[in-house]
């Protein structure tokens, strides 16, 4: 199970293409609706999210996702269930997983310490003790994953597959979708 939180502001890209790809590989995912059960992104498309927050249960996960989007960023900071979840998830040896300004919150959260990473070009300031990793997609490092932009959500979606499935799973997807 794939745990992807949707707060208010969330990138929609960001959360979407991940899911996307996750579920083409058969991989389960609920979408977490954060501030309530539909939530509004970034440019205003309203998702429906398959769960709320509190109906979350990380010991059936395997992995937590949070997509950037500055307001979506600010609304999970100001979550106390938000917060309180992906701390527990990584304090429970899940794969965390962000992009863009979203490893920010996991800085908060001091997730990346020591850890290579990427984020949002602008945002290294953020990232506190993390070994920022310039011009990747997307950057895995043990149970953590980092993504830069919604331009690489692909690329991110792709590692949270391989790191859930295994390379060739990852290598399939991206052939279905001829990414180039």
């Amino acid at each position: 199970m794939v745990y992807v939180l949707l707060a208010t502001g969330f990138e929609e890209t960001e959360a979407i293409a991940p899911v996307d790809l996750l579920r083409r590989a058969g991989v389960t995912v609920n979408t977490v609706g954060v501030n309530g059960k539909v939530v509004y992104g970034s440019h205003n498309i309203g998702i429906e999210a398959d769960i709320t927050i509190d109906e979350m249960d990380l010991t059936k996960a395997e992995m937590i996702v949070l997509p950037g989007g500055l307001r979506g960023v600010a609304s999970t900071r100001a979550s106390e269930a938000a917060m309180a979840a992906l701390t527990k998830a990584w304090d429970m040896g899940l794969y965390v997983a962000a992009i863009c300004a979203g490893p920010t919150v996991l800085a908060d959260l001091h997730i990346p310490d020591g850890k290579n990473a990427t984020c949002y070009p602008g945002c290294e300031s953020a990232m506190g003790s993390a070994k920022m990793v310039p011009g990747a997609a997307a950057v895995q490092d043990g149970k953590l994953i980092t993504g830069t932009s919604a331009g690489c959500a692909v690329p991110f979606g792709l590692a949270l597959v391989e790191a859930l499935c295994g390379k060739e799973a990852a290598n399939t997807i991206a052939e279905q979708i001829v990414i180039r």
